[in-house]
C-alpha cells in the first residue's frame, strides 16, 4: 500500500482517539516508532504525531470560528488536558489566543504543512492532488466520458424493450419529432460523424428524419466515430489549438468554426441527449446508470 495514503488513513482515523500516541500510530502502521517517524517524515514532511497535532489544531480553529462550542470542550477534543495548555499551543501556531480567534479569525485555519494534508470541515481531511489537473485535462476527460457513456448506452439499449426504445419521450425542441431513445442515440453518433467530416473537409449527408437504424448499425458506426473524435480532442488539447479555425462545409452556407467551439457544442448538446436516454432507461427499470454524471468518471481518471 502507498505509505502516504496509509499514514493519512491511520492519522485521520485517530483524531477522536485519546490513546493515539506516537507509538500507537506506529503500531497501527506496523512499524517501529523510530522507523515510522523516519519514513513518515520522508514521505510527508512530518511525523505521524506532529501531523495529528496539527490537524487537531486546525479542527479546533475551525470549531472556534464556526461553532458555539465551549473553548474547553474544543480543547479537550483537540487532546489538551487544560485550557491553559490549549491556549499556549494555539497561540504559538496562530499568533493569537483561542478567544481572540473566535472573535475575529484573521486568516484561513490551515497551518503550514509540508504534507499538504489539512482538516476539511466538517469532519474530513483535504489531501493534496496526486497530479496537477489542467483545464485541457478536463476537456479531454469530458470528451472521454461522453464517448464512453454513449457506447455503454448503445450496448445497454439491447436490454430495453422496443416500446421504450422507439417510444416518444418528453424533450426540449432540439430535434425534429418524434424524439425517442433510439433517435437520440443515432443523433449523438452522427453528431460525431458530422463534425469529423467538417474538420476533415469531407462531404456529409444528413440523415433522413425518422429513419430506422438498428442497434448493430449504431454500434458499428460508433466504433469508428467514437475513437476518431476522441483522438481529435486529444490532439487539439495536446497542441493547445482550441482557438484554431476550420471551415465547416456541412453548413449551408459554410461557416468558420474553432476547434474549441466545436468541442463545446458537441459536449453541451450531447449532455442533454444523454440525459434524455438515461432518464428513459431509468423509467424502464434500468436503475444502475445513475444520470450520466461525469464527476465519478473524472474522479477515477
Amino acid at each position: 500500500m502507498d505509505l502516504f495514503v496509509a499514514l493519512v488513513d491511520v492519522v485521520g482515523d485517530s483524531l477522536d482517539d485519546p490513546s493515539a500516541s506516537g507509538a500507537e500510530l506506529a503500531r497501527r502502521l506496523h512499524l517501529s516508532r523510530f522507523h515510522c517517524d523516519r519514513i513518515a517524515t520522508a514521505v510527508a514532511g512530518e511525523t505521524p504525531i506532529a501531523l495529528r497535532r496539527r490537524l487537531l489544531l486546525e479542527r479546533a480553529a475551525y470549531q472556534l470560528a464556526g461553532t458555539d462550542r465551549g473553548i474547553l470542550d474544543i480543547a479537550v477534543d483537540a487532546g489538551f488536558g487544560s485550557h491553559e495548555a490549549f491556549t499556549r499551543a494555539f497561540s504559538r501556531s496562530y499568533g493569537t489566543t483561542p478567544k481572540q480567534w473566535r472573535r475575529q479569525p484573521t486568516h484561513p485555519f490551515f497551518l503550514d504543512a509540508p504534507s499538504g494534508v489539512h482538516f476539511h470541515p466538517p469532519a474530513g481531511l483535504r489531501l493534496p492532488a496526486r497530479r496537477k489537473v489542467t483545464s485541457m485535462d478536463i476537456v479531454t476527460g469530458l470528451a472521454d466520458h461522453h464517448v464512453s457513456l454513449l457506447g455503454e448506452l448503445i450496448d445497454r439499449a439491447r436490454d430495453i424493450s422496443p416500446e421504450v426504445l422507439d417510444g416518444a419521450i418528453p424533450a426540449p425542441d432540439l430535434d425534429e419529432p418524434p424524439i425517442t431513445p433510439r433517435r437520440m442515440l443515432d443523433r449523438m453518433v452522427w453528431q460525431l460523424e458530422m463534425w469529423l467530416a467538417a474538420v476533415a473537409a469531407e462531404p456529409f449527408e444528413f440523415p433522413e428524419s425518422g429513419r430506422a437504424v438498428s442497434l448493430g448499425q449504431l454500434r458499428d458506426r460508433y466504433e469508428v466515430a467514437g475513437p476518431r473524435f476522441l483522438d481529435l480532442v486529444r490532439r487539439v488539447s495536446a497542441e493547445n489549438t482550441f482557438d484554431e479555425t476550420f471551415v465547416d462545409s456541412t453548413c449551408a452556407p459554410p461557416t468558420v468554426s474553432s476547434y474549441g467551439s466545436m468541442i463545446a457544442h458537441v459536449l453541451t448538446f450531447a449532455a442533454v441527449r444523454r440525459l434524455l436516454v438515461v432518464d428513459a432507461f431509468q423509467k424502464a427499470g434500468m436503475t444502475d446508470l445513475g444520470y450520466g454524471d461525469p464527476a465519478p468518471f473524472l474522479a477515477r481518471s
